[in-house]
């Protein structure tokens, strides 16, 4: 009840899109900042998404030193532990790539090193799981579009295509 309350607030929030469009992007520092606050916008919004959808989440942001980036949220879906991978992309035209094409394959062996390492920590031998990736489409004036893609990733790593 208090995650459908909340994600409510959120989504309310979230009505004209999750970036601000008034914010002139001009050199690159400032780029980068209104970047990172769409990134953070998007990740709360993806976590009480989530958790109005019935995932109990257990981590945000899990590092591990040594290897780049991080597991946004880590929950559980039923039994299944969940390692989701947030993408928040601002979309102008037809002809944008969707955020979850953005994932790439050292960024999915990078994802696959620290699922490991948060089942060794946490001593999870036996509790199956999978990567989900949940990607926000943002439009500028507009609400976000929200897909949430379950077992997105394989273990394995994806298949490279041969031509």
């Amino acid at each position: 009840m208090f995650s459908r309350l909340i994600f409510g607030l959120v989504q309310f929030a979230s009505r004209k899109g999750l970036y601000d469009a008034g914010a002139a992007a001009g050199s690159v520092a400032q780029s980068r900042e209104i970047r990172h606050r769409t990134g953070v916008r998007g990740e709360t919004f993806a976590y009480w998404y989530l958790r109005r959808h019935g995932y109990i989440v257990v981590a945000r942001n899990y590092r591990v030193p040594g290897v780049k980036g991080e597991i946004d949220l880590v929950g559980y879906d039923g039994k299944v532990l969940a390692f989701v991978e947030v993408k928040t992309r601002r979309v102008d035209g037809a002809g944008d790539i969707k955020p979850e094409e953005n994932i790439t394959f050292g960024k999915h062996q990078a994802l696959v090193r620290m699922a490991r390492q948060f089942l060794r920590e946490a001593r999870l031998k036996e509790v199956p799981w999978r990567f989900d990736v949940l990607a926000i489409e943002n439009w500028a004036g507009r609400p976000p579009i929200v897909r949430l893609h379950k077992d997105a990733l394989r273990q394995s790593g994806p298949q490279r295509r041969r031509t």
